[in-house]
């Protein structure tokens, strides 16, 4: 039996209406009317909450977890079906594959891998990693382009690194990104070197290990040098987030300010994931500033996280990066609810709230919680608004 079906069936065996049962368990009572029906995902503290509330002594919990690795085996399911389509279509190509097709195939990558989902885009950043190899191993390329088929590595070496971190896989993000230095260094390449900096920073940021990835990011300061391209205002950035989340506000707030200098020198940016758009930056100004105390630095936050939605949503389908702009959501609503605008939090939020299992990346899950534990502050006891709205993200993200 179903979560579902075993909780009606205990709920009547105790005589219990909702309301009752809500009251025995702390959870709202629509809420668990919905869990009840099977339109709403319990979570495990629900799912906890219920036995332990009913006396089922786990009978209830043991069909939560059935229910969880029936979902877990069909999301995996759709997600290898999807995965092993794409890949196949990759394969079919790559006998007729010359190396500028090679090349145009890495492009492609960069552009759409922030609105694609991660694992789908690491088998295709695989399988082209393999071709590239191999015509490097066996010397299939023109006597001038081993250094570009060394680009064409680490770059795809780059979009499986920012695939396993949006997977939550964040050791095998950071060999990936070692691997994309390497060939960097082989190439010659500055601007990748520069990249794989950035990118190595933004992986220690989602371990926490934030003097390691100020230190990355004022490394690849030092190679960017006074380059016009964007390196140095994406590092820049970088730099602000490790200092919001070590706590200096005038720090972060300073190396947000010297990006923004670097962006009025920016001559030409590479395509998509390469590169480091104006939407990006006030992306990135959002997602600094929302770990300071709010205030001022929460104020400025909004404004670019909302800047930064404007921007996504104006653009054309292909230009728009869909997990960023869900990010920059999730920013704007962290820097209301530190203003105690509960109902711009919820309002902001809202759009998230639908969103699959597949489209659940681990920046949004770890973002979504945050979110969630303000709202269950103190401060907001007694608001409905806010208690619905966390009961709901944490609903979404399930255990």
């Amino acid at each position: 039996m179903s979560l579902p079906d075993v909780l009606r069936a205990l709920r009547g065996r105790a005589g219990l209406s909702l309301g009752a049962l809500a009251a025995r368990t702390h959870y709202d009572r629509s809420h668990l009317h919905h869990v009840e029906t099977g339109r709403r995902r319990a979570t495990r503290a629900v799912a906890e909450a219920l036995d332990h509330a009913l006396d089922a002594k786990g009978d209830l919990f043991a069909a939560w977890e059935r229910d969880e690795r029936v979902r877990e085996r069909d999301a995996a399911a759709q997600r290898t079906r999807a995965s092993a389509l794409a890949v196949s279509q990759d394969l079919c190509g790559l006998a007729e594959l010359d190396v500028d097709d090679l090349y145009d195939g890495v492009a492609d990558i960069a552009v759409v891998s922030r609105s694609t989902p991660p694992a789908l885009m690491a088998e295709r950043a695989h399988v082209l990693r393999d071709e590239a190899l191999h015509r490097i191993r066996a010397g299939l390329y023109p006597p001038t382009g081993l250094a570009d088929l060394y680009v064409a590595v680490g770059r795809l070496s780059g979009v499986l690194a920012y695939a396993l971190l949006d997977l939550g896989c964040p050791h095998d993000a950071m060999r990936h990104a070692e691997a994309a230095a390497s060939c960097a260094d082989r190439a010659g390449d500055a601007d990748l070197a520069v990249w794989v900096a950035g990118t190595r920073s933004l992986i220690a940021r989602f371990q926490g290990d934030f003097p390691l990835a100020l230190d990355l990011a004022r490394g690849g300061l030092r190679q960017a040098g006074s380059g016009r391209g964007t390196g140095r205002a994406r590092l820049k950035c970088g730099e602000a987030q490790c200092l919001a989340n070590l706590g200096d506000s005038p720090g972060a707030n300073s190396a947000l300010n010297a990006a923004e200098d670097a962006r009025e020198r920016v001559r030409g940016d590479a395509p998509g994931l390469f590169g480091f758009s104006r939407a990006k930056q006030f992306y990135y100004a959002g997602s600094s500033l929302i770990w300071l105390d709010g205030g001022e630095d929460a104020r400025r936050a909004l404004r670019a996280a909302t800047d930064a939605i404007a921007i996504w949503q104006s653009a054309p389908a292909g230009q728009r990066s869909l997990v960023d702009e869900r990010l920059a959501h999730i920013y704007a609503a962290t820097a209301h609810a530190q203003l105690g605008d509960v109902e711009g939090a919820a309002d902001t939020v809202r759009p998230l709230l639908s969103l699959p299992p597949e489209d659940q990346i681990s920046w949004i899950v770890k973002r979504m919680d945050r979110l969630a534990r303000l709202l269950s502050a103190p401060y907001f006891q007694g608001n409905t608004t806010a208690h619905e709205t966390a009961d709901a993200i944490r609903t979404l993200a399930g255990p």
